[in-house]
Parts: C-alpha cells; structure tokens; sequence
C-alpha cells in the first residue's frame, strides 16, 4: 500500500526542502518522490538535509509536467492553503489518508505538493480528483513543504498501522472495498476525456473557441465531483463519438 503512494513535488524553488521532504516521507515508510521541472535539481545541500534519506532522494523521477507525473494515477489528491475560483471536492488529512490507503492497492495513487511561494496553479488543481486542506492556525498558518509533506505523511502511516493491527486480527481493512473495488480511470484517460469533450463541445458551438469562459473548469469539478468509473468514463466517450459523427 505505501509503495504505490507518490509524494509529487511541484517546481520547488529550493533543492534543501526536496531533500527534508525525502526525510519527511522516510520517517512515515514512504518511498515513492516525483520532482516536477524542480527550478535546481537535487544537490549537496539536498542530500545533508536528507539525512539518512538519501534512498529516497536519489530515487527520486525528474519529470517535465504534473501530467507526466500523475499520468498512470487512479487517484490524485492535491494540496491547497486556500479557497480558490471553484470549489473542488475537498477532504480532511484524515479523509485522504483513508482514500490514498483504500485505493493504493489497485494503482498508484499521487499527493500532490506545489511552489512554496505560491502553491499550486488553478490549472494544475484541476488535475487532481480531490483537494486537501491543513486546518492549521488560521492566525498563522504558515507551513513549509516538508512541515506539510510531514503533516499528511503522518496521517498516512497511523491509519496504515491502524489497518495493520487489523489485518493482525483477521479483519479487512476496508471490507467493502476488498469485496467489490471499484475500477477508476487513470489520470491520462480522464485528461483524454476532457480533451475529447472540449473538442466535441466547441464543433456542436456550445463551447465558443474565442470566448471559452469557465465551461471547461466548471465541468471538470462536475465530473471531479461524480467521479466516474472506468467503464462509466468509457460510455460518456462513446456518447461523445457518436456526437461526432452525427456532426460530421
């Protein structure tokens, strides 16, 4: 369960703070780092601040894009300091521990960390299938990336130990689950969905091409919100392929 769970850090600005967030994951058994376009790539101040982590640094994948990073993800969890434009489906530390726990077992699962100045775009949000909020102290809610990381982290393990013991016991720990999981589409099939609604949507003139407005936003926190199946995503992209050739 904890190895398929992927820390996924967003052009963080300074390569110490990639290094404690790999000591951060370490302390809690996590293992899976993905620096997304990282302003400096992993140095020698990265590596002291890594401590004993170094295992973890060094593992780490570079890529070039969120996308790339969550592409093969059946769950996607971001973070987020503060209200934005929309709303997004939006979970306690404790509720998406439980959903990162519950749903690891079947596919990588992502939580999703951005800039330390300014956190994550609205752009890069709306990648991810639900949100994640710290109540931290609304008088001084500064938290730095491994604080954060750390912070989460933790919830992740307790409720890993927690379903160890109960396993231990013989008891599932997620008994619905485990007799009918259900299937989610990955993080590159529901981004194809979207490109092939905003296409089908801009031919039928529902979506206007030089004033797109917030369509395209609003419906994907609609589908964020309902999120759909594998084989219910697959219905909603044959309804859009007969629309298609009806319009052609």
């Amino acid at each position: 369960m904890l190895e398929n769970i992927r820390i996924v850090l967003v052009n963080t600005s300074h390569t110490g703070n990639i290094g404690s967030v790999a000591r951060a994951m370490k302390t809690m058994g996590l293992s899976q780092l993905v620096l997304v376009d990282p302003v400096t790539k992993p140095d020698s101040q990265a590596s002291a601040l890594a401590a004993g982590a170094t295992d973890v640094l060094h593992g780490a994948a570079i890529v070039d894009s969120l996308a790339e990073a969550i592409a093969d993800c059946g769950l996607v969890i971001g973070t987020s300091a503060r209200n934005r434009t929309l709303d997004w489906p939006l979970l306690e530390p404790r509720g998406a521990a439980a959903k990162l726990l519950e749903e690891s077992p079947r596919y990588p699962v992502a939580l999703v960390f951005g800039r330390e100045s300014s956190g994550l775009t609205n752009d890069e949000l709306q990648q991810c299938n639900f949100h994640v909020h710290i109540p931290a102290n609304p008088d001084y809610s500064s938290l730095n990336l491994a604080m954060a990381v750390q912070a989460l982290s933790y919830e992740i393990r307790m409720q890993w130990l927690e379903g160890q013991a109960l396993n231990v016991k013989g008891q599932a720990l997620n008994a619905d689950s485990s007799i009918n999981p259900i299937d989610y589409p990955r993080a590159d099939d529901l981004e194809r969905f979207f490109v092939h609604l905003e296409q089908t949507l801009g031919e039928t003139g529902f979506i206007i091409k030089q004033h797109p407005g917030q369509v395209m936003a609003k419906l994907r926190r609609l589908f964020a919100r309902a999120r759909p199946e594998e084989a219910e995503l697959n219905i909603l992209r044959g309804m859009l392929t007969s629309i298609d050739k009806k319009i052609r």
